[in-house]
């Protein structure tokens, strides 16, 4: 089963994160990425750049409407993703506890529901049950 680890929290530059702190976080995501490769685990990963460089689009009656910024101006926001094959919500639980996000933020957990690969789209856990 395939799960998104939605990593919540506030911007660095939102939350006056010192370097000290800053050069934690990556040496603790470095090593939790890596762990969950090496255990097999791990489909993707993203850090994404500040919401300052988002772009929000919708198309409304044909017409194409671009917003500079996020969709929603909330205090935390979305800063990265990982995606996990793992067996079940348990398993998924387990190693969203171990995201260092966790810990001064929240880490959503969020169950593929159809997912593309292959070239064609597929409900997890059946490789056989096309779409």
């Amino acid at each position: 089963m395939q799960y998104s680890l939605l990593v919540m929290s506030q911007e660095a530059g939102d939350a006056e994160v010192s370097d000290e702190a800053m050069e934690w976080g990556r040496r603790a995501f470095d090593a939790y990425a890596k762990s969950l490769d090496s255990a097999g685990v791990l489909v993707s990963a993203d850090i994404l750049q500040p919401v300052a460089v988002a772009t929000t689009i919708s198309v409304r009656d044909g017409e194409l409407r671009v917003q500079d910024g996020p969709f929603a101006d909330t205090k935390e926001r979305l800063n990265g993703t990982f995606v996990l094959e793992v067996p079940d919500l348990d398993a998924a639980i387990s190693w969203a506890a171990k995201c260092p996000g966790a810990q001064y933020g929240a880490v959503e957990i969020r169950p593929s529901a159809i997912i593309f690969h292959d070239g064609a789209w597929h409900r997890p856990g059946s490789e056989a049950s096309q779409v």
